[in-house]
């Protein structure tokens, strides 16, 4: 009895130290100020009509960023092994591989953008293929024709990107473009609709 009282009394106290938002305001609010998402989604969309109306040009730039981003995280994590050596090893594995894809990307970087996209359009055909598989595993061992259905769909789409991989690499700039604009209006909404909540309080 006297256990029972302890561990209720403690769930009372963790309750209390817990700090609930406000009635109303989604948890990332707290988090991320509205006019930051904002600028989030508007950024998006114009980052998606460059995908759509320039897909090749607006490919090579981003892989280009890319591989400068991927030159100076691999400089900056080779320099922290001067304050912080644990996990050596990996840190100058991981260092020293951004560092080379980092200039062999602005050094080529057609040719980089390229293979990247062929690299990821193969990566994403087999996976595809893999969950497709698992899916209808699941599907069989469950009975579950939906999964059935869902890993026949995921596996013919691997088949597709793998069969067809150059006109996959062609249009990802414009899949890219597309979802970019969506995920930016939805941003945009958000903003509005985040800022709106926290006003409302006030007025």
């Amino acid at each position: 009895m006297e256990r029972q009282i302890l561990i209720i009394n403690w769930c009372v106290s963790m309750a209390d130290e817990i700090s609930v938002p406000e009635p109303g305001l989604p948890v990332d609010l707290h988090t991320y100020p509205w006019w930051l998402v904002l600028l989030w989604g508007i950024l998006s969309i114009v980052i998606g009509i460059m995908f759509l109306t320039t897909p090749a040009l607006t490919t090579v730039v981003f892989i280009t960023l890319l591989g400068a981003f991927w030159l100076v995280g691999g400089v900056f994590t080779l320099a922290s092994l001067v304050s912080d050596k644990s996990n050596m090893g990996w840190k100058i594995f991981l260092g020293v591989l951004n560092i080379i894809v980092g200039i062999i990307i602005l050094a080529y970087p057609l040719y980089s953008t390229f293979v990247l996209l062929a690299f990821f359009i193969i990566f994403l055909g087999f996976w595809a293929c893999i969950m497709g598989v698992l899916h209808l595993f699941q599907a069989f061992t469950l009975k579950d024709w939906g999964m059935g259905v869902l890993g026949i769909i995921s596996i013919f789409f691997g088949i597709l990107l793998l069969t067809f991989t150059l006109i996959s690499i062609a249009l990802l700039p414009f899949i890219a473009g597309a979802f970019a604009i969506i995920f930016g209006l939805c941003a945009i909404v958000f903003a509005f609709s985040a800022r709106k909540a926290v006003t409302a309080p006030a007025a």
